[in-house]
Formats: structure tokens, sequence, C-alpha cells
């Protein structure tokens, strides 16, 4: 039951959910965009968002703002800007985030050597804990790791990368977008949510990866840098609510974005 309630913080009566992520700054610093996050979580709130996965630090800090909206938790950190390697260290726990109001958990995973041996076990260990008190737990699968080459990221290894962390056990999957991604929503069986990827210059087309992604079963988005890294917050992420909640067209979209209407 409290699985439910929590899912419900997130995920709106049509079972879709707009999730900007605002976890960049353990790898990154402050990233152009989120300086100051308290500001930011405020634009997107106004824009429309459903609810914004976020850091420790973050959440405790600006609680207040971040209280009208679902709360995800990022468990683990992944290496820095000068660090190397590709698998993330689960560095919380569970248990901590019920504490600080968390909605959910968050954990990255991946295929690949020196990676799924560190980040699968993680991944158990989380939703074991986590079945026992009632939070649900997001896998987020990287083929080949966190910050993996592009080269890694073909439909088949995302496809086979969320199957993969279905069968451990998570509550939702936030995974890459790829043309053909109905095969990735037939062969899971939990919602997909999907990320945005590095920040692109082509907003018409980010919009419209976005449109195809709900067209074939996405439940939703988790995006960060193409929300608030593009200099007009409040825009994209009501052009980002209109096309998960309304279905509305990359052209009304895109309007959304320039206009704000």
């Amino acid at each position: 039951m409290s699985k439910i309630r929590r899912l419900n913080h997130i995920f709106k009566e049509d079972g879709k959910a707009l999730i900007v992520a605002l976890d960049h700054g353990t790898y990154n610093g402050a990233s152009p965009g989120l300086e100051c996050p308290g500001e930011t979580i405020e634009q997107i709130i106004e824009g429309g968002a459903d609810a914004a996965l976020v850091n420790f630090g973050v959440a405790r800090r600006f609680a207040k703002e971040l209280a009208p909206i679902g709360y995800i938790a990022r468990l683990d950190l992944p290496p820095t800007y000068m660090g190397q390697g590709h698998d993330s260290r689960l560095t919380f726990n569970a248990e901590y985030a019920m504490r600080m109001g968390a909605d959910a958990v968050m954990v990255n995973v991946g295929q690949g050597v020196g990676v799924e041996e560190i980040t699968y076990p993680h991944l158990a260990e989380t939703i074991s804990f986590c079945d026992s008190i009632g939070m649900p737990v997001c896998a987020e699968p990287v083929p080949g790791g966190f910050d993996a080459g592009k080269e890694f990221k073909t439909l088949d290894n995302i496809a086979r990368g969320a199957r993969i962390a279905c069968e451990i056990g998570c509550d939702f999957i936030k995974t890459a977008y790829a043309p053909g991604f109905e095969r990735v929503v037939k062969e899971t069986f939990v919602p997909l949510v999907v990320l945005g990827g590095a920040k692109t210059n082509d907003e018409k087309e980010f919009l419209a990866s976005i449109k195809d992604a709900m067209d074939q079963g996405a439940s939703g988005v988790a995006i960060g840098r193409n929300v608030w890294g593009i200099g007009n917050t409040v825009n994209m992420t009501r052009a980002l609510a209109a096309i998960i909640h309304k279905n509305v067209s990359v052209e009304e979209a895109y309007e959304i974005l320039k206009s704000g209407r």
C-alpha cells in the first residue's frame, strides 16, 4: 500500500510522469542552469513537473521548494568529471531516503565487465530492503555503465538492459530512447521513463524524440539538461508536460516552448 501511495506522488492519474533530473551536481559541480537549485525547482514546478530527482544535499537545503512535487532520491555516486571508470557506487541507503521524505529511490546499473559486478548487486540489495519498507525503486540501466560511449547505447543493449533490471525486481525504469523503442516497452513489464541525454541544440528534434517515445509506450520522462540547461526552464517543462499529459503534437509543444502558451 505504501508503495502505491508513493508512486502516486510521481505518476499522475493517467499513469504518466514528468520527472526533472537535478542530480548532476555530484559528478559535475554547478552545471549551467543548476547554480541555484531552489530557483530551478520553483521553475519546473511552475512549468508543471510531477517529480524531481535530486541528491540528498539539495533535498535537505531546499525541502520547502521541493515539497509540492514528488521526490526521487539518488542513492549512488558516479565517477566525477575527473574520475575514471563507469560504475556508480552505492553510498546511501533507502532508510535514509525514507527519513528524508523520498517517494522513491534511484540506482544506476549497467551491463558490461567491470560495471555489472558492482552495480547489479547494489540494485538487488536496494530492492530487497525497499520491499520491506514500501519504498519504490527506479533502476537506471545504462549499457556499459555511467557515461559510457554512444557505441554501447544500441537498441538491443537498451532493451536487454531494461529487461535485466525488471528481472532483478525494480518498480520502474529510467532508460535511454532509441528508434524502435516499442521493443523496449514490449520486452519489459514495469513503467519506463526516458532520459534526455546530452544537451541538444535542436529543440524541435528533442521534442519529437519525446513524442515518439510516448507514442511507442513510454510512461513519461526523466530529463535534466534539456529542461534547465536551455535557458527556458519553465516553458520547456510546459512543453514536455503537454506532450506527456495532453498528447499534443510536436508543433504544438514547440509553440508552447517558444511562446509559453
